[in-house]
């Protein structure tokens, strides 16, 4: 999440509630802040070319000296993330590489910011066969801004195997889900709008509603007690607001799924206040199912019926995470007059979809069933290390074992979230602090840790969160449980 006030500048106010419990850490006050600014900017929470607050009005909102700010600002200089100019104050910059230190060498350096899996098999196979249609297609200018029919056919049969009656036309084709997000919020949001989010939830979707000018209202949702259900009602009442963008289908990051009773509820209350659900289903289909030594790759767990199913909802879903992320392939189901205004809308933004990825989607979508099963078994093999790997090596934490998606949103047991993040990349391990899915940071008890990762990487993810815990102030892991439970 990328914060800037007035432009360019970030307010006193607005860097406190990001810093969060930056004081948690017994390092001098001043490489604390330092850390902890660093972090944010690491994270594309502070996006480059935000200007920082003066010295003197942080010190103050802070309650330190202005010594101690000054000293921060200068480590941040010295490591080249911050440039000071004068007369425009202190701004945000990334490091030259050269001056980036590292303990690791780069190629050994782990990145789970990711919640991603590798490619599935076949890919290159369907790519050939895609281009050997494509000649069929090469008379036609190519700028396809609502998707060619072969590939929305085939997206709406699969909302019919789903359980939801879909035809071709009430699909739009775009590039990836972000970009579907983007192009409702941009069509659906006016400036000053108020939407409704969860928190935690997904970043990227907050930034998009945030450039279209909405202002974010934030509803709880827990990995035990799912959605906040009195809130979000209260919300749609009070604000009446445009928008309702929900995960409902194993939530990223707490891998909660909506009952179907409160999804009617939520859309019938919605539906009063003439606020469009948009339902990111982008996980719906990931089914993990039930713990290690279920007898078939689902373990039981029925896949949900789309969001739309149970009353009036726009359905974002994409193959980024089924098919392969390479393939910036997503859609927008929704009714026709949407349809009309998506696709009206949509050449202000790009001129439409690549013909050859879409044809090469099309073929895959047909062994879907058979993709989503073999992901299945990877998916709970590696949920099933992951869990066992950090309940062993970390008995205080809470470790849920999700029925879906790819990630394990992990209760720490206290607010050190960014503390580990910034110890973890000194092991050579890139991970996504709490506070990443949060409107305005919050969430330091926690850390989105994915299981989509080959067993050699997640074991040496595991052991360098042991060494990282091991490092951070206040708290010991224990020695040597970790790779006796996953060696």
């Amino acid at each position: 999440m990328s914060i800037t006030t007035n432009g360019p500048a970030v307010s006193s106010r607005a860097l406190g509630v990001l810093l969060d419990s930056w004081r948690a850490s017994s390092a001098p006050g001043y490489a604390a802040l330092a850390d902890r600014i660093r972090l944010l900017v690491l994270d594309g929470r502070l996006a480059v070319g935000t200007r920082l607050p003066s010295e003197r009005d942080l010190a103050a909102h802070l309650g330190v000296s202005r010594t101690t700010v000054a000293a921060a600002y200068s480590t941040l200089r010295d490591a080249g993330h911050v440039t000071s100019l004068r007369g425009s104050g202190s701004v945000v910059r990334l490091p030259d590489r050269a001056r980036v230190p590292r303990s690791a060498p780069e190629g050994d350096v782990l990145d789970f910011t990711k919640a991603a899996m590798p490619a599935v098999d076949g890919i290159a196979e369907a790519a050939q066969r895609a281009a050997g249609r494509l000649g069929a297609y090469l008379s036609e200018p190519g700028f396809d801004t609502v998707g060619r029919p072969v590939l929305r056919e085939a997206i709406a049969a699969r909302y019919r195997a789903r359980g939801l009656e879909t035809s071709a036309d009430q699909i739009v084709v775009t590039l990836g889900a972000q970009h579907a997000i983007a192009l409702l919020a941009r069509v659906l949001v006016g400036r000053g709008d108020r939407a409704v989010v969860e928190t935690p939830g997904y970043p990227h979707a907050f930034e998009a509603l945030r450039a279209a000018g909405a202002r974010l209202a934030p509803v709880s949702v827990t990995v035990d007690d799912g959605w906040d259900e009195a809130t979000l009602m209260q919300t749609l009442r009070r604000t009446s607001p445009p928008v309702a963008y929900l995960m409902p289908d194993f939530h990223n990051p707490t891998g909660a799924t909506m009952p179907a009773e409160q999804r009617v509820r939520v859309l019938e209350a919605a539906a009063d206040e003439g606020t469009v659900v948009i339902a990111d289903e982008t996980m719906a289909e990931l089914v993990v199912g039930g713990p290690g030594g279920a007898s078939s790759a689902l373990g039981g767990w029925p896949r949900p019926l789309p969001m739309a199913a149970y009353g009036p909802a726009v359905t974002i879903g994409s193959v980024g995470k089924s098919l392969w992320g390479g393939l910036r392939i997503g859609w927008i189901r929704a009714e026709r007059p949407l349809v009309e205004r998506l696709v009206r809308a949509r050449s202000a933004g790009d001129l439409g979809t690549p013909v050859l990825e879409q044809l090469i989607v099309a073929d895959l979508l047909g062994d879907l069933d058979g993709v989503l099963e073999a992901r299945a078994r990877q998916l709970r093999h590696g949920r099933d290390r992951v869990v066992a790997g950090l309940r062993s090596a970390f008995p205080g934490w809470t470790v849920p074992s999700p029925a879906g998606g790819l990630t394990t949103w992990v209760g720490l047991g206290a607010p050190v979230s960014s503390q580990l993040v910034l110890a973890a990349r000194r092991h050579g391990l890139l991970l996504a602090a709490g506070p990443m899915f949060g409107v305005d940071g919050a969430f330091e008890r926690f850390l989105r840790v994915p299981f989509s990762y080959p067993d050699d990487e997640t074991d040496r993810a595991l052991a360098a969160l042991v060494a990282a815990w091991d490092g951070i102030d206040g708290v010991q892991a224990p020695r040597g449980a970790l790779m006796a439970e996953v060696v």
